[in-house]
């Protein structure tokens, strides 16, 4: 029995030996299979992975390439000049700018004190605003409280009139006039002073002899126009003595020299500021007439004339050169008062000029066209104050006719009815 008992263990010992065995090897076999599969799979991942990153590399290196390319483009279209093209601006000319002693007496304020002149221009200052540039003539000084302000024949006016004048648009002012030395040199070099802080640019009078000799330019839209300013004379007031470069008198060779002065800066244009002529003529006298020509074969594009107070005719001109060649200019002999006190007849109307000019390609200058506003210089003599103001005679005249403005009466409508075509009659037809 225990014999019997002793084989059954040594059985049952041997199957087990020999499931261990099975159990074993397929242990084996398994952990190979899995180690093989791990290799391959590692072999594949190594191969995907480099292939990924060559394609990553390849793909980044295109990018790369491609960014340089689009780089390359951008920087040869900024590079690359542009194609030459007409340059065309407008400029706005306005004619004396005076201040009697009826008109800053309507500007103060007696609760502060001060002088405003800023009604004045409240119908007409969008087109002195919207000029690429505005140009007009001073006719009166701002030689300062202290001495005195004065109205006809000894000019000085507050300085708000100065400041008010930039707030409408005036960029260039001419002050070489007859009423420059009204107050002497001082008020001569503070009226400079003020236009200066105004931020008002200026030429024809002068606080030094380095002064008169640096020509006045400025740049509107990339051309450069360089502006001169002569007077016929200054009231007879002596021009002191050792100061002779305080004022610009009309004189050949100094007109000769302050071009000479400007075309050495090669300026695209060239206005000519004059003050002449006749008072209160509606015609320029030979005088101008001459004076322009030589102006114009001197090198000036357009000339501005002032003085006489009333308007006067405004014309293109061809002119022969030295050399045979032509030259166009365009000339106005008057643009009459922008604001003043006058009442005589003819003085209380003027026009804010407005020309349309091109720089063509090949540098040549046209005047293209030669509008205007004309304007009224109105008193309201209902009020006791600010009564006095400019008028867009157009605009009001349009306003009457369409029932738009019921303040203005049959009698007024008719005088600005006539004073339209009196502007018209005397300036001649716009240019267009």
């Amino acid at each position: 029995m225990r014999r019997n008992s002793r084989n059954r263990n040594r059985i049952l010992k041997k199957k087990n030996d020999i499931n261990y065995s099975k159990v074993q090897k397929s242990l084996i076999v398994i952990v190979s299979i899995l180690f093989i599969l791990l290799i391959v799979i590692a072999c594949f991942n190594y191969i995907k992975n480099r292939n990924d990153y060559q394609n990553l590399v390849n793909t980044s290196k295109q990018e790369i390439e491609n960014q340089k390319q689009e780089n390359a483009k951008k920087e040869a279209e900024e590079n690359k000049e542009e194609e030459p093209t007409d340059t065309t601006f407008t400029m706005a000319a306005i004619g004396d700018i005076m201040c009697h002693n009826t008109q800053y007496n309507d500007a103060y304020n007696k609760d502060t004190g001060a002088y405003d002149f800023s009604y004045v221009f409240d119908d007409i200052s969008l087109y002195t605003k919207t000029a690429d540039i505005c140009v007009g003539n001073l006719e009166t000084t701002f030689a300062g409280e202290d001495v005195g302000y004065s109205g006809y024949p000894t000019f000085n006016t507050p300085d708000s009139l100065a400041y008010e004048l930039k707030d409408i648009g005036i960029d260039v002012l001419s002050t070489a006039g007859n009423h420059a030395l009204d107050k002497g040199f001082n008020g001569l070099s503070r009226t400079i002073d003020v236009l200066n802080d105004a931020d008002i640019a200026h030429t024809g009078t002068y606080k030094t002899e380095e002064e008169q000799n640096t020509i006045l330019t400025k740049y509107v839209k990339g051309i450069k126009i360089a502006f001169v300013n002569f007077t016929y004379g200054t009231n007879g007031i002596k021009i002191p003595s050792g100061k002779e470069f305080c004022v610009n008198l009309i004189d050949n060779d100094l007109i000769t020299k302050q071009l000479d002065l400007a075309k050495s800066q090669n300026p695209d244009i060239i206005v000519a500021c004059m003050h002449w002529g006749n008072e209160y003529k509606t015609t320029p006298n030979d005088t101008q007439k001459e004076l322009s020509t030589f102006l114009f074969q001197n090198g000036v594009d357009i000339i501005l004339g002032t003085h006489p107070h009333v308007l006067e005719p405004m014309e293109k001109q061809t002119v022969t050169l030295e050399d045979g060649t032509t030259k166009d200019g365009f000339v106005i002999y008057s643009l009459g008062n922008f604001i003043s006190g006058q009442t005589a007849e003819n003085t209380k109307t003027s026009i804010i000029l407005n020309l349309t000019i091109t720089k063509h390609t090949d540098g040549k200058i046209t005047i293209d066209k030669a509008e205007y506003k004309p304007i009224y210089m109105y008193t309201d003599k209902s009020l006791k104050t600010k009564k006095m103001k400019l008028l867009d005679i157009n605009k009001n005249i349009y306003n009457y006719e369409n029932y738009i403005d019921s303040t203005i009466n049959k009698t007024f409508y008719d005088t600005l009815k006539s004073e339209q075509e009196k502007v018209t009659k005397i300036v001649g037809e716009e240019l267009k």
